[in-house]
């Protein structure tokens, strides 16, 4: 097979379908790191030659997998425990101790995010730094998620089992201490760190974050190094803006040196460490609202109206945009929640109900997800028993009820708020996926058999078809989403005992 075969014409047309499709930037000067890919991506369709396969790329309406299939050969997967070494340093020496001291004998809670983790060694990196900063660790609830777009990736770091190379430049001990020889001469990390290690699929570049579905919010730590510089300039700055939802105010994100930019990252702020530059969130910045104003004399039918409101969770730059009035704080508070700023809707929300004149479901509901995304359980935990008893029913707020449950360690009480959930409404898919993946991380066998379900329903369903409570994941997405958990081992996350 002969990347050379692909006529030059192609080429443009081929890089622009890749940007569009992935979000992955191959300009004239990086056609050899396209050819290559292309070569290993033919083989894996079945072509025969890269013409063929280039030919079809063109012509087909590529599903998500073969997208990711795609993709996973145009990156680079190498990588190599405490890669970047100040990085790490900056995160023990600074960061992680000033989290967990402000943390201690209250919220006794960490959540951090490798977010391009390939094999794995960068999660179980961090899951090390914690264990080595947190002697009492086992009475924290810690999250380390560890998302990649590559599913044999994702396989090969959930297994966990690495060769000398990966331990190039490693700290002094760490195979002896973190690690077990097995009888071909690999490494496989010890339990108790692979215990705080939850993998799962995540294509930066077209799925929806942060969400509560797929547990991508309320980040203290986000870690996104060496995938920027593949990304086209759109798709980057999209990324970033959504990594920034994703993170706490005063939370933290590190990319590689290479990738630092003071354009790019206007919304944090630049903190220097020996040798290595991290990004703090701030608190946001006011938005622009308009103003409302009483019209000065009446309307004909129609003229003025205000544009319909879209379920919750609302969000879009087409709302934010849109010159509309605003005579009702909820449609303000929905416009800013569409921009991430979580904190505002907070303030704003509790203002309007501060009188205390009527029970508002809708309004407990916003204000329960602006309190997740900021990490205030908690509060979250109680607007949402307030969202329930002022409407019984809805099974949205019995599902959101049990995700912050489960957040909080609470995995009993989730389950039972799950089940309350699939009583109100059985088709709903998602609830039967968060109950798979709380029997999976309790070790338990009956996982399959709530992800069975949620297969079931969800083959009955436009792929695209939006999903209740999935901050707008389709149903095929959901069902490559549960194809995937489904080839990673059974492994808990760490909560307090």
């Amino acid at each position: 097979m002969r990347a050379e075969s692909v006529a030059d014409a192609l080429w443009p047309r081929l890089s622009e379908f890749v940007a569009e499709q992935t979000g992955l930037n191959f300009p004239p000067e990086r056609r050899a790191d396209l050819e290559r890919g292309l070569v290993a991506a033919a083989a894996e369709f079945g072509f025969a030659d890269t013409i063929s396969c280039a030919e079809w790329l063109l012509s087909t309406a590529l599903s998500r997998p073969q997208l990711n299939i795609l993709a996973s050969h145009l990156t680079i997967g190498e990588t190599y425990f405490f890669r970047e070494r100040e990085t790490f340093d900056a995160l023990a020496q600074h960061i992680l101790p000033e989290l967990i001291r402000s943390r201690r004998g209250r919220d006794q809670r960490l959540r951090l995010w490798s977010a391009a983790c390939s094999t794995g060694e960068e999660p179980y990196s961090l899951a090390i730094l914690v264990q080595r900063l947190l002697p009492d660790w086992s009475d924290w609830h810690i999250r380390i998620l560890a998302t990649d777009i590559n599913e044999r990736f994702l396989q090969r770091a959930a297994a966990g089992v690495y060769g000398e190379w990966s331990f190039r430049q490693s700290p002094t001990g760490l195979k002896e201490q973190y690690f077990t020889r097995n009888a071909e001469g690999r490494f496989a990390v010890a339990s108790q760190i692979k215990d705080c290690v939850s993998f799962a699929q995540l294509n930066l570049a077209g799925d929806t974050f942060p969400s509560l579905a797929t547990d991508t919010n309320a980040m203290d730590v986000i870690l996104c190094r060496n995938v920027m510089i593949y990304f086209t300039p759109a798709h980057t700055r999209k990324l970033i803006a959504n990594l920034r939802h994703a993170l706490m105010d005063e939370a933290w994100l590190a990319v590689s040196p290479s990738e630092c930019s003071q354009d790019l990252f206007a919304g944090f702020t630049a903190v220097n460490f020996p040798g290595s530059v991290l990004y703090r969130k701030g608190r946001s910045d006011p938005v622009r609202l308009p103003v409302w104003r009483a019209p000065a004399a009446p309307v004909s039918p129609g003229v003025a109206e205000l544009p319909a409101l879209a379920p919750l969770p609302v969000a879009t730059a087409a709302v934010a945009a849109a010159a509309v009035t605003l005579p009702d704080p909820m449609v303000e508070a929905e416009l800013l929640y569409g921009h991430g700023r979580y904190a505002e809707v907070t303030q704003l929300l509790l203002a309007s109900l501060a009188d205390g004149s009527r029970e508002e479901p809708r309004k407990f509901s916003l204000l329960t997800r602006a309190l997740a995304n900021q990490g205030q359980l908690a509060e979250a935990l109680t607007w949402s028993q307030r969202w329930i008893a002022a409407d019984k029913v809805d099974c949205a707020a019995h599902y959101l009820h049990a995700m912050i449950l489960e957040e909080l360690g609470e995995r009993e009480a989730a389950r039972r708020s799950l089940n309350r959930a699939i009583y109100l409404q059985p088709d709903f898919a998602l609830a039967h996926f968060a109950l798979g993946n709380l029997a999976r991380a309790q070790g338990g066998s009956e996982a399959n058999r709530h992800f069975e379900n949620a297969l079931h329903l969800l083959r009955a369903c436009p792929p695209d078809q939006p999903l209740p409570e999935s901050d707008g994941m389709g149903a095929g997405r959901l069902m490559e989403i549960i194809a995937t958990v489904l080839n990673l081992p059974t492994r808990p996350s760490i909560h307090p005992s």
